[in-house]
Formats: C-alpha cells, structure tokens, sequence
C-alpha cells in the first residue's frame, strides 16, 4: 500500500493513536480513564479493535502519578505487548509534567528503548546550551531505529524546528510532527482554525498529526483527516464524544475519527505498515 502513489482519488492511509490517560487527569475525571499496567494494556486493546495503529502511552506509580521509572515504563510497554503482540505500535512518552529534567527523560528512553517516542522540543531544549546533548540523543535514537515524534505547540515551535533540522541538531530520519492545539488557550479549548498557522508551504512534506484539547477535538481531527494530516485523540486530551457527551471510554473516541476517516476513503494504516513507513 505504502508503494502506491498518493491521489486525491488514492490518498494516504491514516494513522489514528489513542492518547488514554495522559500526566494528570484521575478516576474522578472519568471512571473509564486507565490508570494501572492493566488497564492502559486493555484501552490499547480495545482503541486497536477501534482502529488505533499506536497508542501514546504514560506510565502510572502506585498513587497514580506520571512517572518516568524505566522500570515502570518496561511494564507497561510489556504489559501492551502481552495482550496485543505487534499489532499495535507502542509510543512512550518522555512528559516532563514538571517533575522531571532532560537527563531523566533521555535516560528512560536509553533504558526502556521502545520503538517509538514522543518527544516535547521545548523540554528537551530549554536552551540553546542544551543542543549538543539533544543531538546527541536524537542522533542515538536513530541509530537505534527508535522511531521519534516532534511536540509542537505553535507555529514559531514549527519554525525551531525547521531550523534545528536543517542545522542537523534532528538528524534526518523519518519521524513525525505532532502538531497540539488548544494546550494554551482559555481553558484548553481547541479549534480547526488553530490548524491554519502550522499549515506552511511545505507541510505536504512533513509527516504530521494533530492532537486536539477540549471539546472540538472531533472536528480538530476531521479536518485534519481532510487536510491528510493523522490524528491523536483520547482522555488526555478530551473526555467528551462528538455529540458533547462523556465518551464511553477511548475507543469511542477512535471509532469516531476511524468512520470519519472512512467516508474520506482515507484506509487505516496497520502497525506493519506504520513500521514500515517509519523504519530508519
């Protein structure tokens, strides 16, 4: 499929990642919101059955907190495995949360090594004598073939990171973008019009999704679909279905942008096919 020219008659398939629980929200922002190794490895399971190609996942301590313990992140990672096999691409998350520093975050990743990574530019870089280190790590995640998605919260992130590319501090080795929208807004609400300014003349050339907060994380994500970006949605973002209601649980969420993707003719890109595409 992959090997197949892109038309608007034959457009790329989509990716769809379920984001499930996220740094901070609990059992009382929505009882369905997976908080144990189990319960992460079950909502991974049933967004697949939805049609997630990847799940962004965050590890839990015993209190239910973010964490970063390799050993925690190894479970989880184990824990998807054991229930699922390959059959869905497993993304670690190096969130800072405001507990943990660059060393803290690189360090998991280098233990753990998953086979793909989200990774907040801004936390990684907080300043420029940051870069060398960040390469570095960039670099070995490439040697590894650790496949890597780019956070991106604006348009000027977007620029940084074009820079940064090009002066080879990313190295060029196929990864994504993930463009968020809503994180700074009044009462993290999104909208597709915050789309617009991350849409420059060559993202057609960037492999690139959107995460949306708030209530309009549905049509975030079609117009995104539309537009043949992919799509991250799921409780860590937003707990309610197109209809304004408290989603059953993730994979409600994904069923939605799954039969929008549908009635694009936009086909849904299996975890093979997404290794594939990403292999270093």
């Amino acid at each position: 499929m992959k090997d197949q020219p892109i038309t608007d008659s034959n457009p790329a398939p989509a990716i769809i990642t379920v984001a499930p629980n996220g740094a901070y929200k609990q059992k009382a922002d929505h009882p369905a919101l997976p908080v144990t190794i189990a319960e992460v490895a079950q909502a991974a399971e049933q967004a697949w059955q939805a049609g997630a190609t990847m799940i962004h996942a965050h590890a839990r301590d015993n209190q239910g907190r973010h964490s970063l313990d390799p050993e925690l992140n190894q479970q989880v990672w184990d824990a998807i495995r054991e229930r699922l096999d390959n059959k869905i691409v497993v993304q670690l998350t190096t969130e800072a949360a405001g507990i943990y520093q660059p060393e803290q975050q690189m360090q998991m990743v280098r233990q753990v090594k998953p086979e793909a990574v989200s990774l907040a530019l801004r936390e990684l870089i907080p300043d420029s004598s940051a870069e060398p280190e960040a390469s570095r790590f960039f670099h070995w995640i490439a040697e590894q073939q650790i496949m890597p998605q780019y956070i991106l919260y604006s348009e000027q992130e977007l620029a940084w990171y074009k820079q940064l590319h090009s002066q080879g501090i990313i190295p060029d080795q196929p990864h994504q973008l993930l463009f968020v929208l809503g994180r700074y807004h009044s009462q993290q609400q999104s909208s597709p019009l915050d789309l617009e300014p991350f849409l420059t003349s060559d993202t057609h050339n960037l492999n690139w999704m959107v995460c949306a907060f708030g209530k309009q994380e549905n049509l975030c994500a079609r117009r995104a679909l539309e537009l043949g970006g992919d799509v991250r949605v799921g409780f860590e973002n937003n707990l309610l279905n197109s209809q304004g209601v408290a989603a059953l649980n993730n994979a409600e969420l994904v069923q939605q942008v799954s039969d929008q993707a549908c009635r694009l003719n936009r086909l849904l890109m299996t975890a093979d096919q997404f290794r594939a595409k990403f292999k270093a």
